[in-house]
């Protein structure tokens, strides 16, 4: 397995669940999930897609980096000063919640009125988080067709949400 390979062909997907999980853009992490990937390559089985599998990788470490970075926050908070400024109000208010639901149905609507056939790849990419190649196979059609469907669904919906942006 040729780490180049992997990095050029993969790395955006990596970056883009460290993005998605982290909301933050982590060089570290990054480095950190592409060591992992080499040094488990002799145990990748060509059962599933390696995207899959590298997928599965950068969502594990991402979600493992939330963690320790939570633990590390609480255990450097000293004062109540400290403590207070990390605390947010879990309850929303009742404005907030009708804010979020009004953004759900509107999201929802927006999804629903696309093409049977662009509401099918965006569900099973952006919901089922799965890869291109499991829905090439899935739906039985090439890659790119696959991927000019998840442009279009994108471009539908930025389109048909443009206030929420």
């Amino acid at each position: 397995m040729d780490l180049k390979e992997i990095i050029s062909n993969h790395g955006s997907t990596v970056r883009n669940i460290i993005k998605r999980i982290t909301n933050e853009h982590n060089e570290d992490l990054e480095q950190e999930i592409y060591t992992k990937i080499w040094k488990n390559s002799d145990k990748y089985q060509e059962k599933g897609s390696i995207q899959a599998w590298i997928r599965t990788i950068s969502a594990n470490l991402s979600k493992d980096y939330l963690k320790s970075s939570q633990k590390k926050l609480s255990d450097n908070s000293t004062n109540d000063e400290t403590v207070l400024s990390f605390v947010q109000d879990s309850k929303d208010t009742p404005e907030s919640l009708l804010i979020k639901r009004e953004r759900q149905k509107m999201i929802s609507a927006a999804i629903n009125n696309l093409k049977p056939k662009f509401r099918e790849v965006i569900m099973l990419y952006e919901i089922e988080n799965q890869s291109y190649e499991d829905i090439s196979q899935k739906l039985k059609c090439p890659i790119g067709t696959v991927k000019s469907r998840l442009y279009n669904a994108k471009k539908e919906l930025a389109f048909a949400l443009q206030e929420l942006m």
